[in-house]
């Protein structure tokens, strides 16, 4: 994937999890890296430390693990196929501890085309649920009378949804004229 559509497509999931107040454990980096991902995550997150970790597999980090299971939650969304594995593909079946994984392919990339479907292709046998960013806030939306989210997910969409957000200013344009008629 072009290394810019990446980046805007991993900027919008984190922006959207702190717009709907879910729990967002702190990005997770091999050792020393840098990236510029790292950098727009921080300014989404600042309190937040990212976990620097030796292991290629995320979840065999007992800090990784530890900081999920602090959320309480037990639907994890992954932002990146390649990297993090987390218990959706790991060898040991007890790995899962009863979460469902999600991994959103439009938020990760791979050296190449190949190496992303190749990533993907794993999960889908691990029976990870494949998304993208825009079906996973949506998913958080629900529904459009949720007023408390609608400011936060529609400046969202404009910085960051393409098309679809051009379409979404259009069609708040339009029913906001219609209310005043």
């Amino acid at each position: 994937m072009d290394p810019t559509l990446v980046l805007n497509n991993v900027v919008a999931l984190a922006k959207g999890a702190k717009i709907y107040k879910v729990p967002n454990n702190p990005d997770v980096r091999p050792r020393g890296a840098r990236w510029t991902a790292v950098e727009q995550l921080t300014d989404i997150y600042p309190e937040q430390t990212p976990i620097d970790r030796t292991f290629i597999n995320a979840w065999e980090d007992k800090r990784v693990v530890d900081a999920v299971k602090a959320t309480g939650r037990k639907k994890l969304i992954n932002r990146c196929a390649m990297d993090g594995n987390l218990p959706c593909v790991s060898d040991d079946p007890r790995a899962r501890d009863g979460y469902d994984v999600y991994v959103v392919t439009d938020a990760s990339g791979g050296v190449s085309t190949e190496a992303h479907e190749r990533g993907i292709t794993r999960w889908r046998a691990s029976r990870c649920g494949p998304m993208t960013w825009m079906a996973v806030t949506s998913e958080w939306q629900r529904d459009w009378a949720r007023a408390e989210y609608l400011d936060g997910v529609a400046e969202l969409l404009l910085q960051h949804g393409g098309s679809s957000g051009t379409s979404f200013a259009w069609e708040m344009q339009l029913l906001t004229q219609g209310a005043k008629n």
